[in-house]
């Protein structure tokens, strides 16, 4: 198991927004899109694969379930949704020739917030499938995918259905803008910041470490409920070290989205003001 510390998420949200009906990641296959833009965490997944596929080839060795459950939790859209599940197939496959039994049917649940543009991965399905069985000669694997939109900060699957959990840079998203990010009178307590920088009070890591504390135990739950007994877990999630928790590898970047969002705040309220009430 992989697993952080700590949360990465920009801090001057409106405390009141429903993160499970409007985050996402930007869907399609344009310039701007996820699928176009998810390099990095490509390069991070396939960094720790062999972690992976050890993980799985064990619990699959030591159950050897005729049907394997296994959900990709956080799977947005775009080619790093599928190629896992190659992987995935693949390991097993290896995993059976050795012992020398037929592979399982693989069941594979891909897992987001509701406005996640499934769409997207199921259309691209027919051609993953041809991709997948070219040079077989034993036949296709019995392959079933299906999505589950929804929080993974909660149940999601019914008891004890799966054999393996996987989620690549999703975790160290939080399930909503800590509340005490902001004072008594509902003000942000990290004035001009929208990242813990050098300048936050030392309440602002503390109210984002509290959050990820009370959102990871409830994830951890939930799939306790939900693996069968054996299944294992890989979680690949952003995490930093110190303890106060600054990004300073990032910082620059983080100051100038800070400047940015600034500087659009003040023209917005400007042209407002020159428009006169409505």
């Amino acid at each position: 198991m992989i697993t952080g510390t700590r949360a990465k998420k920009p801090i001057g949200t409106n405390q009141n927004m429903d993160v499970e009906k409007v985050f996402h990641m930007t869907g399609g296959t344009g310039d701007n899109s996820y699928a176009k833009n998810s390099s990095y965490q490509k390069k991070v997944s396939d960094m720790v694969k062999h972690i992976t596929m050890e993980a799985l080839q064990e619990v699959y060795l030591a159950l050897a379930p005729k049907s394997l459950g296994i959900a990709d939790l956080g799977c947005s859209s775009g080619s790093n949704s599928l190629s896992i599940i190659k992987d995935i197939v693949e390991a097993v496959e290896a995993a059976s020739c050795k012992i020398m039994i037929p592979a399982p049917e693989f069941r594979v649940y891909l897992n987001d917030l509701p406005t996640n543009d499934f769409n997207s991965i199921f259309k691209s399905l027919p051609d993953f499938y041809r991709d997948l069985n070219k040079e077989r000669s034993d036949g296709p694997p019995l392959l079933f995918i299906a999505g589950y939109p929804g929080s993974f900060y909660g149940r999601l699957f019914p008891n004890d259905c799966l054999h393996f959990v996987h989620s690549s840079y999703s975790l160290h998203w939080l399930s909503k803008v800590p509340p005490s990010l902001y004072d008594k009178q509902g003000k942000p307590i990290n004035k001009g910041s929208v990242h813990i920088s050098e300048s936050s009070p030392p309440l602002v890591s503390q109210a984002y470490y509290a959050q990820f504390q009370e959102d990871f135990s409830l994830f951890l739950r939930s799939r306790s409920e939900e693996l069968a007994n054996g299944g294992r877990m890989v979680l690949i999630m952003l995490g930093r070290i110190g303890p106060d928790h600054v990004d300073r590898g990032n910082s620059f970047y983080w100051e100038l989205l800070s400047r940015s969002l600034s500087i659009l705040a003040t023209q917005v309220c400007l042209r407002l003001s020159l428009c006169g009430p409505y």
